[in-house]
């Protein structure tokens, strides 16, 4: 739709000469008229503005231009590359930054993701009677470089990073939808409302990507599959198209607490610091450190009962059935198999993909602080030209 203006100017022209013109006895009243425009049909309404009418009176409506008339040229954008960020739409740009560092930081952690894998699933893997209940961490490293090598360590990776474009995605740009929603009638944002839109947020993003999260587990940990296809397939011969949301239940109890408090001790440290500290990099990365393990060790044994509800063959047919399960069988320490691979991959991968996040933000703010300038430059170029135009 095509906005539109009344602008009031006043110029002085040189060559007018004063004059005593009586005014038309048709007006009542020395008054002069302003004429709006109705932005959505154009019609004309009349506003009155009182004021004494002499010498001279010009009245002028001026239509405001489509911003994009002012956009810059190829030549502004080449001096000033920064702006070019700006016409990127905002959400596709949060989307390939979320995408890019979900992606490297699984790819530089998936050893330690694999390692915690097997140690959180041995004991339904290799079966239930006449097995050790667990085994180490050092152990499991020695595992699978023994039977699989050095690709072993990445395997189950393609999956999960295919997983994580869609998921960092709609992950990020939920909890900015939700943040938005959550917030009170000032625009604040409470403690509650962020725990709130994080939880929703990690909810939704798990809710559209979980299919693929168990096809990553199943190609992880189950011996005979080298492809996610060939995983699909067979769990939909074997098992239907409800095994692959097997464990949702679990899985969605267990990240919305997990994302909220990730989100919330994140965002609430960052706004705790002086401001000077708030943009640095470093910062970023210790402090998604800190909110990673918080939410960490709080969380996890909900993820060890979601990994193994996933697993083919489980004993356990719910959460309330699981948790005293692995609590007999393992004790206290089963619900925490597997948790230094988890706990040393958490530097890397949520701080990598927070900083990413929040140092993109900054950087789309700046970008449009200079698309604006640039729009600005060009609509004084503008008003000048046509300026000395109506003065010749």
């Amino acid at each position: 739709m095509k906005k539109s203006q009344v602008s009031l100017s006043c110029r002085e022209i040189p060559a007018l000469k004063s004059s005593n013109v009586p005014i038309s006895s048709s007006i009542v009243e020395p008054e002069f008229y302003l004429l709006q425009t109705n932005r959505s049909s154009h019609a004309g309404t009349s506003t009155r503005l009182r004021g004494n009418v002499s010498n001279f009176a010009s009245l002028s409506m001026e239509e405001k231009k489509e911003e994009r008339e002012f956009y810059p040229t190829s030549n502004q954008l080449l001096k000033r590359p920064l702006a070019l960020l700006a016409l990127v739409p905002k959400d596709a740009a949060l989307f390939a930054a979320g995408a890019i560092a979900g992606a490297a930081a699984k790819t530089v952690t998936a050893p330690l993701d694999r390692i915690k894998l097997l140690m959180q699933t041995h004991g339904v893997r290799v079966g239930q009677e006449g097995v050790r209940k667990g085994i180490g961490f050092i152990e499991a490293i020695t595992l699978i470089g023994k039977e699989e090598g050095i690709k072993g360590y990445w395997k189950g990776n393609l999956p999960q990073v295919i997983r994580i474009i869609p998921y960092s995605a709609v992950q990020l740009f939920a909890y900015e939808t939700y943040k938005k929603l959550f917030s009170g009638k000032d625009g604040t944002l409470s403690v509650i409302g962020r725990l709130a839109a994080g939880a929703c947020a990690g909810m939704t993003s798990t809710f559209v990507t979980y299919p693929l999260d168990v096809l990553r587990l199943r190609l992880a940990v189950e011996p005979g599959y080298k492809t996610m296809t060939q995983v699909a397939f067979n769990m939909l011969k074997e098992e239907g198209v409800a095994s692959f949301y097997s464990g949702l239940g679990p899985s969605l109890i267990g990240i919305a607490p997990y994302i909220a408090v990730n989100f919330c001790v994140f965002d609430l440290v960052k706004k705790a610091l002086p401001e000077e500290y708030q943009k640095r990099t470093e910062t970023s990365l210790i402090t998604g450190l800190i909110s990673a393990t918080v939410a960490t060790v709080m969380c996890y044994p909900l993820d060890t009962v979601r990994r193994q509800l996933q697993m083919r063959g489980t004993p356990y047919k719910t959460v309330l059935d699981a948790f005293p399960g692995i609590l007999e069988r393992d004790g206290l320490v089963g619900l925490y198999r597997g948790f230094v691979p988890n706990a040393l991959k958490t530097l890397p991968n949520s701080s990598i993909r927070l900083t990413t996040f929040d140092t993109v933000k900054r950087l789309i703010v700046a970008s449009e602080k200079e698309l604006q300038k640039i729009i600005l430059e060009n609509r004084n170029k503008e008003g000048q030209s046509t300026s000395e135009g109506t003065v010749r």
